[in-house]
């Protein structure tokens, strides 16, 4: 993942900055509880699309 686009990529949500898990591909929002998947590189940052995490899953990160 590009160091640049993650400096500038925010929830789509509520435009808080993302958490990138780099051995799940993942990008995070904790505050929305929502992960958001990178295929191929390219971050899908549609909300209906983010997997759901739970507040456990949010406090280990």
């Amino acid at each position: 993942m590009d160091a640049k686009l993650l400096e500038i990529l925010v929830c789509p949500l509520c435009k808080s900055p993302l958490v990138y898990q780099k051995s799940a591909q993942e990008l995070i929002c904790k505050a929305d509880r929502l992960a958001f998947k990178i295929a191929d590189d390219i971050p899908v940052m549609l909300v209906d699309e983010a997997r759901k995490l739970s507040a456990e899953d949010v406090e280990k990160l």
